[in-house]
């Protein structure tokens, strides 16, 4: 299984090596903005400066696969949920309250550096003085994922559970993490991933933690291709 898994992590980065070049390259969450024609709907991965792949070729690794609108008659669009990731360019502040993305990201920042932030994380929402706390390490969240390279494919179709993003999103992860098995295209030493308090974002090599266990389904390849294609037919 493990030769197939190396294989098929060969595929994949030849898919979205193809996907980048179609797109006209990565973007950063810190230069994008709604202005952009965004589709409707789709599956990202972003990329981090430092993490590059070993065992299966060259080049940047995927370090989080993310979708949005899997539930049911969801109306949530691809840029809105970017959007939620990205923060606030003007104050560089965000919500990550809204983004379990930003609030692992802060977690991390808070063991690396030594941060106090006692309320990062609590409750759904907080009062506008809890959110004044902590502005500082929302504005560091902001510049760093805001630096990271990240590309889309555009998969629109309907919210629910049988949506092919959540097929797509959960056996990417799959591929990608190294949770539970020997590691293949490991994370660096420095990588910032290593002080989060989550042991599944630790061990995956992954800002995930959800399908990080699982075993994928390598038909997804094929599918994740096909969406590949048809990007570069309407092209």
């Amino acid at each position: 299984m493990e030769s197939q898994r190396l294989s098929d992590l060969q595929k994949f980065y030849s898919i979205i090596a193809r996907l980048e070049k179609g797109l006209g390259g990565a973007r950063t969450l810190g230069s994008a903005s709604g202005r952009l024609t965004w589709p409707k709907r789709g599956v990202y991965f972003f990329m981090e400066d430092g993490e590059v792949r070993s065992e299966s070729g060259s080049g940047p690794r995927i370090v989080r696969v993310g979708t949005h609108a899997l539930k049911t008659a969801s109306g949530t669009r691809l840029w809105t949920r970017l959007s939620q990731h990205r923060g606030r360019l003007g104050s560089g502040g965000g919500n990550h309250r809204g983004s379990i993305f930003r609030l692992i990201v802060g977690t991390a920042l808070m063991a690396r550096h030594g941060h106090e932030y006692p309320t990062w994380g609590s409750g759904q929402s907080a009062s506008a003085d809890i959110r004044a706390g902590e502005v500082e390490l929302e504005r560091e969240v902001t510049r760093f994922i805001g630096a990271m390279p990240f590309v889309w494919i555009e998969v629109d179709d309907e919210p629910g559970a049988d949506s092919m993003r959540g097929y797509i999103e959960r056996n990417a992860i799959a591929l990608l993490s190294n949770f539970g098995r020997t590691p293949v295209d490991a994370p660096s030493e420095g990588w910032l991933g290593h002080d989060c308090n989550r042991e599944r974002i630790r061990k995956s090599g992954l800002w995930n933690s959800n399908h990080v266990d699982e075993v994928y389904d390598p038909a997804f390849l094929e599918c994740l291709e096909r969406h590949v294609l048809a990007m570069e037919a309407v092209a």
